[in-house]
């Protein structure tokens, strides 16, 4: 999976909050595309101005398809991706950061984190209720679920 990641001043700014690319390619100094093996978890956030302020904020987790399986299309993402959370609107993005930044003080990296966890919070989200907290235990229990798969 590639995803395209931009930066202008004042205007553009698509970045990775998480995830570990195999390469990187500058392409030149506003734009880098960064690529990720199949089944990889990242998490690409998206900001745009104009004249009069923000225009978009949105967040998005995904995990690159393996071969020969379906994916969403989305645009800077080739070929496509599975979205795990979609974050719409600066509140919503930024609770999503503090969660990540939650995950992160737990010793916890995102990319290990459940993929059920990232729907959940999607899914918690679009209801409007509060966001579940991803604790040690919880990760404990994904690893060995996975230990057992």
């Amino acid at each position: 999976m590639q995803v395209s990641l931009a930066f202008v001043d004042q205007r553009v700014n698509v970045w990775l909050r998480f995830g570990k690319p195999v390469r990187e390619t500058v392409l030149n100094r506003w734009r880098r595309v960064a690529v990720f093996e199949p089944g990889a978890v990242c998490c690409r956030v998206k900001w745009i101005a104009n004249d009069y302020g923000t225009a978009l904020w949105q967040l998005m987790v995904l995990q690159a398809p393996m071969p020969f399986d379906g994916a969403q299309r989305i645009a800077g993402v080739v070929p496509g991706a599975r979205i795990l959370l979609r974050a719409d609107g600066e509140l919503q993005v930024k609770a999503v950061l503090t969660a990540i930044d939650n995950i992160e003080a737990s010793g916890i990296d995102p990319c290990a984190v459940a993929v059920t966890y990232w729907r959940t919070v999607g899914n918690r989200l679009a209801a409007r209720q509060p966001l579940p907290e991803y604790t040690p235990g919880r990760h404990a229990a994904h690893i060995a679920r996975g230990a057992l798969q």
